[in-house]
């Protein structure tokens, strides 16, 4: 299978590689003229190439076909406190675009531990994780936000909080299926606040549960993320 590259400002009908990139393809994997590869720009565009000139600074792609792949016809949105332990925070990001995420968000709450996020190392995991799972499109990863700033922004419609305070809350799989997307958030290790649960719930945003089990934080990210696919099934 031909190796993958991200290429998002790719135009005509050449390209040339970053010199990391070049050094990789001609050193490590012993690419060589005439070589296919795959170019993704992250915006459905999906390009086969084949290598003109192995050079392992400027290695130089020739176009051959493209293709556009269209996004699905729904949205997936996760909203996220980050953990404290940042790996754990790597690895929603990775599983969630292999399995098909159209938007990350982080809010900063009342509980979280993290209050700072730098979000270079998580952008090159999902650039990483886009080549290695075929997918087309690169989500929108956003910067760590404040939870009540981040309310008004989302419509409460198709918004869900998942939480585990006592009061009615319906099952993700019910309400996913509807509406042109579906935007869950997911609180820290020490829940949303009730004051939260009930800003958002003014804001007319349904609680949701994701089923009897007590998640971690990315578990729960990554099991609302299936749920959506699957009620869309």
């Amino acid at each position: 299978m031909p190796h993958t590259f991200f290429a998002p400002d790719l135009a005509g009908s050449a390209y040339t590689l970053p010199e990391d990139e070049s050094k990789h393809a001609v050193r490590v994997l012993r690419l060589t003229p005439g070589d296919a590869v795959v170019l993704v720009n992250g915006r459905g565009g999906v390009y086969g190439a084949e290598v003109a000139e192995a050079n392992p600074k400027r290695c130089q792609l020739r176009i051959t076909t493209e293709q556009q792949v269209p996004r699905r016809p729904y949205f997936v949105h996760r909203a996220v406190a980050p953990t404290k332990n940042l790996d754990r925070m790597e690895w929603l990001v990775e599983k969630a675009v292999e399995v098909g995420v159209d938007r990350i968000s982080f809010l900063r709450g009342a509980r979280s531990e993290r209050r700072e996020l730098k979000l270079e190392r998580l952008e090159k995991i999902a650039v990483s994780a886009l080549k290695q799972s075929g997918q087309a499109w690169l989500p929108q990863v956003d910067e760590l936000t404040d939870f009540n700033a981040f309310l008004p922004t989302v419509a409460p419609e198709t918004t869900f909080i998942a939480h585990l305070e006592e009061g009615e809350r319906t099952a993700l799989s019910h309400v996913a299926a509807a509406g042109a997307g579906c935007c869950v958030l997911i609180g820290p290790e020490g829940d949303f606040t009730p004051q939260e649960i009930e800003a958002a719930r003014a804001r007319g945003i349904r609680p949701v549960t994701l089923g009897a089990s007590r998640l971690r934080t990315e578990t729960a990210a990554l099991a609302a993320i299936f749920t959506v696919h699957i009620a869309r099934e």
